[in-house]
């Protein structure tokens, strides 16, 4: 069924069909029809930062920046949904065109810009949650944020959200806001996440309730760098880190007219980069931080390489774009299919 759909859907350019389809699914939830998509999803519980999820699946932050669906995408099986990416601020994002589909490479490229509603809009969207599965909420910096001042912009977002949030993502990965890359790597990231991790203290002791907090990388980095990022990491004792956002290479998708269009590539030709990020972060982590698995998921069977790889969960995105919400229950049924025959 999704197949026609998404025919249809693929008509509209990206980014009407992206508001579309959220729109006909918040509608479909507010009426009572959106819960049978999610029926044939499989028990497999895990617990991972100190968090029950009902399954390993969840959604990438980045389809639902604003928190106006969460309540309706997580009625298609997700064990966990994030959204954002959210900043203090209102911002438009870039200009449009921003989106890209690269349908024969099963890809998207694109140059958003976190464009969202501000902090404050999605606050009031949560405050009236009836999801009940995990919900995680990303965080970023405006584009007009200097970056030396990026510290601000986070702390500004963390308190917002902290007391709504079951995890919280630190985004210093998209390559859509300039800089922003810049404080993955030294004592950029050391400065910005040692504020953050101080603030995330100050606010569980003060409410009474510890939110962990996931840091989101980019998989455009050497084995070297990501075995840097993954001991700051350790040193600072965050709680989870997700692997990975999308690329700047274009590798594999050279043949397609849309390749040069500016911004991060996501979809199956990031779906090695991304493992190998998690393999070389497992190796440095040694089980001592869980890791979250993102990049080209659009099958049970690459799912389950992710956990392979080293991964406790996984995320999709592109991938539940091209294969619809079928690819949830396969991804879940893949992974404790794998899980059973490890044990």
């Amino acid at each position: 069924m999704y197949s026609a759909v998404r025919k249809l859907l693929f008509c509209l350019n990206p980014e009407t069909s992206h508001e579309v389809s959220l729109d006909l699914l918040g509608a479909s939830e507010r009426l009572g029809l959106a819960g049978f998509m999610g029926d044939d999803i499989a028990d497999d519980p895990v617990e991972v930062m100190g968090l029950c999820f009902p399954n390993s699946v969840g959604l990438a932050a980045g389809l639902d920046k604003n928190g106006d669906y969460f309540n309706a995408l997580g009625k298609l099986g997700f064990g966990f949904v994030e959204i954002g990416t959210v900043t203090p601020l209102p911002q438009p994002g870039n200009p449009k065109p921003r989106l890209f589909r690269l349908p024969e490479h099963n890809a998207i490229i694109n140059r958003m810009g976190f464009n969202n509603k501000g902090v404050e809009h999605l606050v009031s969207q949560v405050k009236s949650r009836r999801y009940q599965g995990i919900l995680g909420i990303n965080i970023g910096k405006n584009a007009k944020t200097p970056v030396e001042n990026a510290l601000d912009d986070y702390k500004i977002c963390l308190r917002k959200v902290y007391p709504y949030a079951d995890y919280i993502t630190v985004n210093v990965s998209s390559p859509n806001t300039p800089g922003l890359r810049s404080l993955q790597f030294g004592e950029s990231l050391k400065d910005l996440l040692g504020g953050i991790r101080r603030e995330q203290l100050k606010l569980a002791d003060a409410q009474e309730k510890y939110v962990p907090i996931a840091v989101k990388i980019a998989p455009d980095m050497d084995d070297e760098a990501i075995t840097s990022v993954a001991e700051t990491l350790l040193e600072l004792e965050l709680d989870a880190v997700i692997a990975t956002n999308t690329t700047i290479g274009r590798e594999g998708v050279e043949s397609d007219p849309q390749h040069q269009e500016a911004g991060g590539l996501s979809g199956a030709p990031v779906r090695d980069k991304s493992t190998h990020v998690i393999q070389v972060l497992a190796q440095t982590l040694a089980g001592k931080m869980p890791i979250i698995g993102v990049g080209g998921i659009d099958s049970g069977a690459a799912a389950a390489e992710k956990i392979a790889a080293g991964a406790s969960l996984v995320q999709v995105y592109s991938g539940f774009i091209y294969e619809g919400p079928g690819l949830v229950a396969d991804c879940a049924k893949a992974i404790a299919k794998y899980r059973k025959e490890q044990s």
